[in-house]
């Protein structure tokens, strides 16, 4: 609907013009009335109307000075003027500020009509064109940045022609949906930001090879990212329905000059390309996260590598050694993540490894009925992942059936073989839920008999073991305080000061000094 401002001194005729056509059906909503100059002067500038029906001569302002003012501010609404025959000059001046239609009084019913049809044909082409200019200027705009992110532009040609994106630092970011069965999102990024964007000061947005690509320009917007990111490590497990429980996010390193836009943008493609890798319930991954310069020695995925793991893993299989399948299988997620192939030949790798494990364990343990599963659904299984960390736990549990069918180790061997496990792993982001499954069991049984076997729980436990050996470390080297938290597993330095308060009854600070005077 086109809006309408009806301004005449004499408010029968006011009322006169409402009634006298069907304004809505027309595609006109009367938006407002004035009774002189200066009042419709105001409304005009304050609402912006698309048409403006105008008797000349008005109290305070006269018509033809309200249309000039109007016009000096920018205003580029339709008048249609309103005068009576002795009102020709003044309609002259009107016609000079762009006034295209005036009528006498009294007003014709079809005079009247047939001219707003043809305002309102007027204003639709004005819409049509205004939305091809807006739709021509999106697409040089999502042109130049493409040209940008690909490094495919003169960064200083940008600049001359004044179409290079301004500000102290960028940043680009890659978002998607997290889940693979979620619904469209109906909310934007810049939401969870909490961030506006007028005139593309905050980001620019495109869409690059069916991937969201953001780039984030100046502190203030980074700044926002950053609380983001921090936002979702305080959260650890975003809620369902929860934004974050839906969206998978990559970014590269932040860079101050425009031409090494690309570089960040590259980083934050590759990280999107090695999604795979991600751990449980990662959503963000940062450029920091990237192999090291690509991984100087990558692992070779060959033969070689295949045999090499499949010994090692039969071998412990076979001696019913938990803790070491379960370090194995930690290395070989390790290797592939510094691996340079691609992730259809990772996955053949995988099918290939657990298929001769399985071959050759089936002719050793003949007597067994070890009961594999059928050689085509490990294929299906494998090659329809989405992530590593779902087949190396696929792993752990087709590993566990196999040790137990050859053998039946006690309740005690495995509490001591994860008792090890924790010793020597107790400095990376441990959690009953992420130990039972190596072990063969339910998080939930496994914390009850951790606590009948070790007298203390599971977080307990671990909690003791990552303070005993901060505390070697606070009298053996001269870390921080805040590098010791990050050495044995706790990334909040003001979390791992409560900790050892709790179980040393003084601060790192205080033992520190108590204890390196008596060395």
């Amino acid at each position: 609907m086109y809006t309408v401002l009806i301004v005449d001194d004499e408010l029968i005729i006011r009322q006169g013009l409402r009634c006298l056509l069907d304004w809505n059906d027309l595609g006109f909503d009367i938006i407002g009335e004035a009774s002189n100059g200066t009042d419709a002067l105001d409304f005009i500038l304050k609402n912006n109307p698309d048409l403006v029906l105008l008797d000349i001569r008005m109290p305070k302002i006269l018509g033809t000075e309200v249309v000039k003012r109007a016009r000096d501010n920018g205003f580029t609404g339709k008048f249609i003027i309103l005068s009576g025959f002795t009102d020709f000059e003044y309609t002259q001046a009107a016609i000079q500020y762009s006034v295209d239609y005036y009528l006498t009084k009294p007003i014709d019913e079809d005079a009247l009509l047939d001219t707003v049809k043809n305002i309102s044909v007027q204003l639709d082409a004005q819409k049509r064109q205004q939305e091809m200019f807006l739709e021509y200027k999106k697409k040089a705009r999502n042109m130049v940045l493409y040209d940008i992110l690909t490094n495919q532009v003169s960064i200083s040609e940008l600049q001359a022609s004044g179409i290079c994106p301004e500000a102290d630092r960028y940043q680009v970011v890659i978002y998607e949906k997290y889940s693979h069965h979620k619904n469209r999102l109906s909310y934007r990024f810049s939401d969870l930001l909490m961030v506006t964007n007028e005139d593309n000061n905050s980001y620019e947005a495109v869409t690059l090879d069916g991937n969201e690509v953001l780039l984030l320009k100046g502190s203030f917007v980074l700044h926002k990212f950053q609380d983001f990111l921090e936002r979702y490590e305080r959260e650890q497990k975003p809620q369902t329905n929860s934004p974050l429980d839906s969206l998978f996010i990559t970014y590269g390193r932040i860079v101050t000059n425009p031409e090494d836009i690309h570089i960040s943008y590259d980083e934050a493609l590759r990280l999107l390309q090695r999604r795979f890798f991600c751990e449980h319930k990662q959503h963000t991954i940062g450029y920091e996260q990237l192999p090291q310069e690509e991984a100087q020695n990558p692992f070779p995925v060959d033969q070689d590598s295949l045999q090499d793991y499949c010994k090692q893993l039969i071998g412990y299989i076979q001696a019913t050694k938990r803790n070491q399948v379960a370090e194995t299988l930690r290395k070989l997620e390790e290797d592939l993540y510094n691996s340079t192939a691609e992730i259809s030949k990772i996955k053949l790798f995988l099918t290939d490894l657990y298929l001769t494990i399985k071959e050759k364990l089936s002719h050793l343990y003949h007597n067994s009925n070890i009961p594999f599963p059928g050689n085509g659904e490990i294929i299906d299984y494998i090659s329809s992942r989405y992530y590593l960390y779902e087949i190396i736990l696929y792993f752990t549990e087709q590993f566990e059936m196999i040790m137990r069918s050859i053998g039946n180790p006690s309740s005690d061997s495995v509490m001591d073989d994860i008792i090890h496990y924790i010793e020597h792993n107790y400095m990376n982001n441990i959690k009953l839920e992420n130990i039972a499954p190596l072990f063969g069991y339910n998080s939930s049984y496994l914390g009850k008999i951790f606590t009948k076997k070790v007298g203390e729980g599971f977080n307990v436990f671990i909690d003791k073991v990552r303070i005993n050996h901060s505390k070697e470390l606070l009298i053996e080297t001269d870390l921080k305080v805040y590098e010791i938290a990050e050495k044995v597993g706790y990334r909040n330095v003001d979390y791992f000061h409560t900790k050892f308060k709790k179980y040393v009854d003084e601060s790192p600070a205080e033992f520190r000094k108590l204890n390196k005077e008596k060395v």
